[in-house]
């Protein structure tokens, strides 16, 4: 999950103590979003997502972060095709070639594990599998500059070359955040930027990456409800997140998975075939 305007300047370098409760976190998180792939099809609600989200997250003896955050009324935030993120969910039934942002948060022993991925429900469009597989593919390659000494602000640079050379456009209202004790920590993470910029990347940090790209312009709206952000001209938006912890020699990703996703990994070999 993703916010502008945290608290505090200073970003927390993290302890062997500290990331080794962030690892179970994570680990607790990624698994529970495997098993929302396994349950997704046509005719199931966004309410079954977020009553599945919030069982499962209370039967490892975590807790749903998104949960009253802010207000937020939900276990789990589910963004349908032009839904950029923080979609609510409720009775809308998914339908044969929509796409969906599935966000998980779990808190366990005080600290937060966050990660997300856009998942295919029936047969996609071809403009469905671009949009989600550039996302995928934009959040791997931000991943890819992470090592101590790197600038922040190379992460948004790779994400926002790849994407918009992909005729697509990476959403800049939202960015990616510091992440610990606190939901959301500093820094900030834009997913568009200039190679070469923000601050030093250190051992210890850890944050999450988590580019939403459009098929259609950058902009996005938010509607009435205070929390479900848009596209401004309808287009499709995909977003896919990781937690990930700064090493020595690079990064490693805490919430990543042990098994393909089912109902998202469907096209590996999408840019090899173009």
């Amino acid at each position: 999950m993703d916010i502008m305007g945290f608290r505090g300047t200073s970003v927390e370098i993290k302890g062997p103590k500290e990331i080794d409760r962030m690892r179970e976190v994570c680990r607790m998180a990624a698994e529970t979003l495997e098993l929302v792939g396994e349950m997704l099809r046509p005719g199931i609600s966004t309410e079954d997502i977020n009553s599945f989200v919030h069982e499962d997250t209370l039967r490892r003896g975590a807790r749903p972060a998104p949960l009253q955050y802010k207000g937020f009324p939900k276990s789990v935030c589910t963004s349908i095709n032009d839904v950029v993120c923080h979609g609510i969910p409720g009775a809308q039934l998914l339908r044969d070639g929509d796409i969906i942002n599935v966000d998980v948060t779990h808190v366990y022993k005080g600290f937060y594990g966050d990660t997300s991925a856009t998942f295919y429900i029936g047969k996609p469009s071809a403009e469905a599998i671009k949009v989600t597989e550039v996302a995928r593919r934009s959040l791997a390659l931000g991943i890819a500059q992470v090592r101590a000494g790197a600038r922040l602000g190379d992460m948004g640079a790779a994400i926002q070359g790849f994407a918009e050379g992909q005729g697509c456009s990476v959403v800049r209202d939202f960015v990616g955040h510091g992440i610990g004790r606190q939901f959301h920590e500093e820094p900030k993470v834009s997913h568009y930027g200039t190679w070469g910029r923000g601050i030093r990347l250190r051992p210890g940090m850890i944050f999450t990456i988590e580019p939403m790209i459009n098929v259609g312009g950058w902009e996005v709206r938010v509607l009435d409800d205070d929390w479900t952000a848009v596209t401004t001209d309808g287009s499709l938006s995909a977003q896919f997140e990781h937690t990930v912890l700064v090493t020595e020699t690079g990064a490693e990703v805490l919430t990543d998975r042990s098994q393909v996703l089912a109902q998202s990994e469907l096209f590996p070999e999408y840019f090899d075939a173009r």
